[in-house]
């Protein structure tokens, strides 16, 4: 072995110096004994067990191959033939990756489809409960704050599960104060609770209480449709305040969503209660589009449990601050709801409890799977309120109606497609295009082969036209 050291004396210039080897015994060499350094080569070459001569040994030493062991080459040659001889195992094991894979594409298809299906149930519901709570209880502010309290119990839902599905526990304290990050590095104070809160809780409960109001009017399938013009109205907001990019297809959906809202209110000839429902579903649609473009402006980059944090304290803000209304309202007989003991608990409850579930899904699921999902799931609920007022409360719709319901739910669609659809589905149609020109070229191959054969088999000979 060689090595370098460099000393720097007084006056002394930096010096090479050779280390004697520690052991200069080599495979296929003999060492002389008394301390002399001749070494002596062994000409006859010895044959290892895989038949391989120890002078490939030699050379790779003398040359100084970087890395080099004594019977590199043999070794080498060893693991080659254990790799190859691990070729089935890594086989099965590619396989049994594919087949998880499969497995958990078919799971997260499964899950998003049960998301949908529990997303549109529970709007239904809640509709459905509404409208025979109204049959005895006709005062939608109170069941809008009433709903809207229970809001608070979001953020005791997530720790729970935050707890059951983690092992690094933290203690309710700690979780929601680094939830509470998401009002400042500070946390939250008296200052930014009220600054934050309180537009985003009053334009909740102004959608919770339009929408309301306007099941008192129309049919819950009505309503329902005209709730899901809330997207396009996303989608406008969104592309004139938070300078989204412009696509022509979904300016194409928001004309459909109002030529849907002019045809629904013109079926009963824009007077009565028809167009007066018309213009609070369409109300409840606009607010509701301006309280997720201000979340997606002030709150979008929250997580879960932010977001939880963020409902239980629009449920404090509405306990602590929206209770006088009712007491305004009540006081001043626009909602009389009589004593305590006579409202209808059951049906409150019931209609809160659904309301919480559907909110719970909505947040969770788009964590969980496609936000794509959730939307087809709230645009589900359209034919299943349609279901339900045929079945049950023999609702007849009529064509106009009809068409306007369709024409809305189409132009829902169009807005659920993808930034890059169009290049996507170009590319689409381009690999159908050349794996057809692939196959018609297989094709001709094939019966150009066959014809050969059979002029061949005639005695004749084809000759190409030039």
């Amino acid at each position: 072995m060689i090595s370098t050291e460099s000393v720097l004396e007084s006056g002394d210039h930096p010096c090479i110096r050779l280390e004697p080897l520690n052991n200069t015994h080599l495979p296929g060499k003999a060492t002389p004994t008394g301390g002399s350094r001749a070494v002596f080569v062994d000409s006859s070459p010895k044959v290892t067990a895989n038949g391989v001569h120890d002078i490939e040994d030699r050379i790779l030493r003398i040359t100084g191959y970087y890395g080099y062991n004594p019977g590199y080459s043999s070794h080498r040659r060893e693991d080659g033939s254990e790799s190859h001889a691990e070729t089935p195992g890594s086989e099965s094991s590619g396989e049994s990756r594919s087949y998880q894979t499969c497995t958990n594409t078919a799971m997260k298809v499964l899950g998003g489809l049960l998301m949908v299906l529990c997303v549109s149930s529970s709007w239904v519901g809640t509709t459905q409960v509404v409208k025979l709570t109204f049959q005895s209880f006709s005062c939608p502010f109170f069941i809008s704050w009433f709903s809207s309290n229970w809001n608070i119990l979001f953020f005791p839902i997530y720790y729970s599960g935050h707890v059951v599905t983690t092992r690094e526990k933290q203690t309710p304290i700690q979780k929601f104060r680094e939830c509470s990050k998401l009002f400042g590095e500070d946390g939250m104070t008296l200052k930014l609770f009220v600054k934050r809160t309180a537009p985003f809780s009053i334009l909740w409960t102004l959608t919770n209480y339009l929408y309301l109001l306007a099941l008192k009017k129309l049919t819950a399938t009505d309503v329902s449709a005209l709730y899901c013009c809330h997207k396009a109205f996303v989608f406008l907001l969104s592309w004139i305040v938070l300078k989204d990019r412009f696509m022509g297809v979904r300016i194409v959906a928001a004309i459909m969503a109002i030529t849907g809202i002019v045809m629904m209110a013109y079926a009963d000839g824009f007077h009565g209660d028809s167009f007066v429902g018309v213009a609070l579903a369409v109300g409840s649609a606009s607010t509701s589009a301006l309280y997720k473009v201000l979340f997606k402006m002030f709150l979008g980059s929250a997580n879960l449990g932010e977001v939880a944090h963020f409902l239980s304290t629009m449920g404090f803000f509405n306990l602590i601050f929206i209770s006088c209304v009712p007491l305004i309202l009540y006081f001043t007989k626009v909602e009389h709801w009589g004593s305590l003991s006579s409202l209808p608990w059951g049906y409150l409850c019931g209609l809160a409890g659904l309301w919480l579930v559907f909110n719970i899904l909505v947040h969770v699921g788009v964590v969980l799977t496609y936000p794509i999902l959730i939307s087809i799931g709230t645009l589900l609920s359209v034919p299943g309120n349609a279901a339900v007022d045929v079945l049950k409360h023999e609702v007849i719709f009529s064509v106009v109606r009809l068409a306007a319901t369709c024409i809305i739910c189409l132009g829902f669609l169009l807005l659920l497609l993808p930034e890059e659809w169009d290049s996507v589905t170009l590319r689409f149609l381009a690999t159908i295009a050349d794996k057809k020109s692939e196959e018609h070229g297989e094709e001709l191959t094939e019966s150009s082969v066959h014809t050969r054969s059979r002029s061949r088999a005639n005695g004749t000979v084809s000759i190409p036209l030039a």
